[in-house]
């Protein structure tokens, strides 16, 4: 809507409800965007601005002999909208201009509105860059009190910091300490609701639960709210939201016949008509809102009445208000269906005394009034402004604002001063940070003789300089819909929970903390958690003890079969390779280096293979007594064997030397026997001292995992294991050291090299064993040990064993003596 004058102010108002963008080919200029959705009552805060500014121009004593114009734009409740009309206002909306020296007053001097909060950040934002005035009549995001970044924004709405101390004063007037939480995924319910949190925590109240309400309508997401408002004990609920993202939920709250709340509505939605229906009596009567100040304006009403459609484009608003209000159509070319029915042609002498809608009804002005104020501002302002007396001005040199060059911060200067009384007999005047005085009605939403909802003004909440908050309130007046009027102050703990209060508030206010591993509480409001016996850990739920896992080296478990699969398999390569000895037994290469001492190395691989299996399985007494001492003394009768043997082929090689005739009846076949036998009989001894003082037991440990039982040998002696493993090294250094000394020797078959291949191995696998050993947790060093005793095992097999059946198997014409002295290739 359009009105020339001699300076111009701007509007935003939500005259649609929503904003269509046509679809993008980027193959031609894009259409505009267009709205959708006539809203009324925006409409009359827009015809609101119209008529305030008419009355200005026909007051002689407010701004004489200028008149004042205006240019309105509906945001259709959509940010992008309401900045780019915001920017049409302060820039102008022509094509080119001919003033090249940039004189003159500015596009408009001042802006009304937005009306949300969101677009309000975003457009003084930008315009307080170049501090355009804005006064917005229904933002009341306390954010926007921030003067830094909002240098030119006004109000004549409180801010929310006022809106939620009054709401806590109705909360605490009542004693209501427990109360349910939802607010609008926006500024304006993001920053209310941190203000209401803080504020009901100063007062020792509690938030029993906060929740967002979706700004997509999900059902999912309205199911999950009013999932938790039926189960929680409180029985009010705090809103912070626009009516638009709430009525989904009360929808929901209407199907799901969830009666007996008590809530309490922000001033965004306290006065608004959709919930005031029949069906909604039975859940929101009784709703107590804040609201602002309601005032009268007189003569608005025969404005709104005596409106009549305009051909001028610039005013386009108006055909479209009049097609809504009369359900009609200016297009008589061809006439617009609605529906299954043809609108009719609009006339323009439609009468609007014979409507009733939110547009005509002045019974409670709230929003327009605060409209009413923000144009009576920016004209007292302007006024005051061109009242300056030359030498006697507030800017620099003590100079006045230029009126034919006026620039916009000159006008927040007396915007600032500003203090007048309205007709009605509000003061209007603004604080520091451009905020409103606080005053609030209190409505209370009753039935009405048609079954419908009707809103009664029952109390007042004003700010006090020196009082601070005060709350007047007619309680006779109310009307409550619920049983009692007492908030329920508490909440169950369900089991496995206890109840942990909150520093600094009061009893009611507490969370349910979960009981922490190894704890549980059987009933609902558990102060404390119980610790469980010892043999015993907490349920999921935590509300029972059950008994913990018991975890050791199974045959059932994977690991388990594969390392039995593995030493089973070891044992039987061991018996086929005795098999193949026996049946060769008379061949060279078998008899060399006494085949006595083969098949004792031979039978102790294997037990070395099968002393595995007492370290798999449930650990018993016996087992655990007997996997160490099987253990330790098959690998030295294993390692003294080989010993033995790398002695013998020294022994050989040097009797084979004049000076070294006579040696060998040292090494002979009683001798090599009892030496093995020796040695195997100190490990024997250091095993009986073992178990004779310091047995390895069973053990339950609850070191590694607390809900598990991992039952384990423990070793009794660490000096008794240390002495049994530090033997078997001792011998296999040795032994390895004698076979590296006799590698070289110029026998054809030389088994000196694969010994040392084979000790090689074997201490590689036992020096890695140790860290692995201790850096494994439970099972796994079990695991390791078994591990160990395998790769040694299969190592020492395979490397000494191997080449002996490959010539025997595969080569028979090599084995033969003078093949393996190395004579048959001297002859050649």
């Amino acid at each position: 809507m359009y009105k020339d004058g001699d300076f111009i102010l701007g509007g935003l108002f939500h005259v649609h409800f929503f904003t269509v963008f046509p679809d993008l080919s980027f193959r031609m200029e894009p259409e505009q965007p267009y709205c959708e959705k006539f809203n009324m009552e925006g409409f009359q805060h827009a015809q609101t601005m119209a008529f305030a500014i008419d009355e200005i121009n026909k007051n002689p004593n407010l701004l004489p002999n200028i008149t004042l114009g205006y240019h309105l734009y509906d945001n259709c409740v959509m940010l992008a909208m309401a900045f780019r009309a915001a920017m049409s206002l302060s820039s102008g909306t022509e094509e080119s201009f001919h003033d090249l020296n940039c004189t003159g007053p500015p596009p408009v001097v001042g802006i009304v509105g937005d009306a949300s909060s969101t677009p309000s950040i975003a457009i003084s934002s930008v315009l307080g860059l170049f501090r355009v005035p804005i006064v917005s009549h229904y933002a009341t995001c306390s954010c926007l009190s921030d003067r830094k970044k909002y240098p030119s924004f006004f109000r004549t709405i409180p801010s929310d910091a006022f809106q939620v101390r009054a709401m806590v004063q109705i909360l605490r007037h009542f004693e209501w300490t427990w109360v349910g939480l939802l607010y609008s995924d926006d500024d304006y319910g993001i920053y209310a609701a941190q203000l209401f949190q803080q504020e009901m925590q100063l007062f020792g109240h509690c938030v029993a639960f906060s929740e967002i309400l979706p700004n997509d309508h999900n059902p999912r997401d309205i199911q999950h709210i009013t999932g938790l408002i039926q189960a929680s004990t409180a029985r009010v609920m705090v809103v912070f939201a626009l009516s638009s993202y709430l009525l989904p939920l009360m929808d929901e709250v209407v199907l799901q016949n969830i009666t007996g709340r008590q809530w309490i509505a922000s001033e965004a939605w306290a006065t608004s008509l959709e919930y005031h229906t029949p069906r909604f009596l039975s859940f929101l009567g009784g709703t107590l809102g804040i609201a602002i100040r309601r005032g009268e304006i007189q003569g608005l009403h025969d404005f709104l009445l005596h409106l009549y459609p305009s051909n001028d484009p610039r005013n386009n608003m108006l055909r479209i208000f009049w097609e809504n209000m009369f359900g009609c159509s200016f297009e008589t070319g061809d006439r617009k269906s609605d529906g299954e029915h043809l609108k009719k042609v609009c006339t323009g002498k439609e009468d609007l005394n014979k409507t009733h809608t939110t547009y005509t009804d002045v019974s409670g002005l709230r929003a327009s009034y605060n409209v009413y104020k923000a144009v009576y501002a920016l004209a007292h302002a302007l006024h005051d402004l061109m009242q300056c007396e030359e030498g006697r001005g507030p800017f620099s040199g003590n100079k006045c604002a230029d009126v034919i060059n006026l620039k916009p911060w000159q006008l927040i200067h007396y915007l600032q001063k500003v203090n007048f009384t309205t007709g009605f007999g509000d003061n209007v005047s603004f604080d520091k940070n451009g905020d409103a005085l606080a005053i609030y009605d209190v409505l209370n939403w009753q039935p009405s003789s048609d079954g419908s909802i009707a809103v009664h003004n029952v109390g007042v909440v004003n700010e006090g300089v020196a009082t601070g908050m005060v709350l007047t309130l007619n309680e006779d007046a109310i009307y409550w819909n619920f049983e009692t009027k007492k908030s329920v102050c508490s909440e169950n703990c369900p089991p496995g929970t206890r109840r942990a209060r909150r520093k600094g508030l009061p009893v009611c206010c507490f969370d349910c903390l979960p009981c922490r591993d190894g704890e549980i509480s059987n009933t609902t409001d558990a102060i404390e958690c119980t610790v469980c016996p010892e043999d015993f850990w907490s349920s999921t739920d935590k509300d029972q003890c059950v008994p913990k896992e018991v975890e050791f080296l199974s045959y059932e478990e994977p690991l388990g079969i594969s390392l039995t699969s593995a030493s089973l398999l070891g044992a039987c390569f061991c018996a086929l390779v005795m098999v193949i000895f026996a049946f060769h037994r008379n061949t060279p290469i078998v008899r060399a280096n006494n085949s006595e001492l083969s098949f004792l190395l031979l039978l102790s691989l294997k037990l070395c293979f099968l002393c595995v299996l007492l370290f798999i399985g449930r650990p018993e007494l016996w087992t655990c007594q007997l996997r160490h001492v099987v253990f330790g003394i098959s690998f030295v009768l294993c390692v003294s064997s080989i010993l033995v043997k790398t002695m013998v082929v020294i022994a050989v090689f040097k009797s084979s030397r004049p000076e070294g005739k006579g040696q060998m009846k040292w090494f002979g076949a009683a001798q090599q026997r009892c030496t093995v036998l020796v040695l195997t009989a100190l490990q024997v001894v250091i095993c009986a001292v073992w178990l004779s003082t310091a047995s390895p037991t069973p053990h339950k440990n609850n070191q590694y995992i607390r809900s598990k039982i991992v039952y384990e040998c423990a070793i009794g002696s660490v000096a008794g294991f240390s002495m049994l493993l530090g033997y078997i090294g001792l011998l296999a250094a040795i032994s390895f050291l004698l076979a590296f000394l006799a590698r070289n020797l110029p026998d054809n078959f030389n088994e000196a090299k694969f010994i040392t291949f084979s000790m090689l191995i074997f201490c590689a696998v036992w020096i890695a064993f140790v860290p692995a050993y201790v850096s494994s947790p439970g099972k796994y060093a079990v695991a390791v040990e078994i591990f160990a005793i395998l790769a040694s095992s299969f190592g020492l097999l395979v490397a000494i064993f191997a080449p002996k059946c490959y010539i025997i198997l595969l080569h028979p014409e090599r084995n033969t003596k003078n093949a393996i002295m190395g004579r048959e290739t001297q002859k050649k």
